[in-house]
């Protein structure tokens, strides 16, 4: 049965999903009742299609794993909403090749632009496949808060070598290929025609927390979170960046 778009409830909140939800939710209600059409690259099993496609809009996920797209297609059909989220397999280096141009009115790229062989065909891509006026999530790994974890578990050489880096890794046996700063972010998205509007930092302090902490006090850290996301210079610091953009 087709279901009217409605207000987005989406998960429980976490530090490392609140600042995010905020910002999609604000996109969502400014244009009420319509169901929008949605790109979720490196989607995996669902965490954002999923409430997403329960609030009603049309959602597909691209993501190179296949048991990741199972998982999401179980996950989708659990939550009553199969016939609004479509699985496609392919890597985020591939994309422009499996979305049509100006056929997304939201696309969600979230750490996928650390391990990709090209971030700016990627970010060209993403582009692309926005509608004018249509809108990007994009969130990827901060360098300043990699350099300090490293240098405050006493790992001080890699921490030296991740700061020597252009692109912000930590030697070859780094899982991660580069790391942003906002201004190189921004630079990144702004080269691909999209005008960024918002940057914020997701796990400001999450990661630095003894866990006695983090779990004993969840809802005070997610109010934290928020309100130092997109203040200087904690954003900076924080785990990820997360940059909203748009489409002219």
């Amino acid at each position: 049965m087709e279901q009217t778009p409605g207000r987005l409830a989406g998960p429980p909140l976490t530090p490392r999903t609140a600042v995010i939800w905020s910002v999609l939710r604000a996109e969502l209600e400014r244009r009420p009742g319509t169901a929008l059409t949605v790109l979720d690259v490196g989607g995996g099993t669902g965490g954002f299609a999923v409430p997403l496609a329960q609030a009603g809009h049309r959602v597909t996920v691209v993501d190179a794993s296949p048991d990741a797209l199972a998982a999401l297609t179980r996950r989708a059909a659990d939550a009553g909403v199969a016939e609004r989220v479509r699985a496609v397999q392919g890597d985020g280096d591939a994309l422009a090749g499996l979305v049509a141009p100006g056929s997304a009115d939201l696309v969600l790229c979230h750490a996928v632009l650390e391990v990709v062989d090209d971030p700016a065909a990627v970010v060209s891509a993403v582009a692309a496949a926005l509608r004018p006026g249509g809108a990007a999530s994009v969130l990827v790994a901060g360098r300043a808060a990699a350099l300090l974890g490293r240098a405050m578990n006493g790992h001080l050489e890699v921490a030296a070598t991740l700061a020597a880096d252009p692109a912000g890794t930590a030697g070859p046996r780094d899982t991660l290929r580069r790391r942003y700063d906002a201004d190189g972010a921004a630079a990144l998205l702004g080269a691909a025609g999209l005008v960024v509007e918002e940057i914020h930092g997701v796990r400001v302090l999450a990661d630095l927390l003894p866990a006695a902490v983090a779990d004993g006090q969840p809802a005070a850290l997610v109010e934290l979170e928020r309100a130092l996301a997109a203040r200087a210079p904690w954003r900076d610091l924080a785990a990820q960046l997360h940059l909203f953009a748009r489409r002219p």
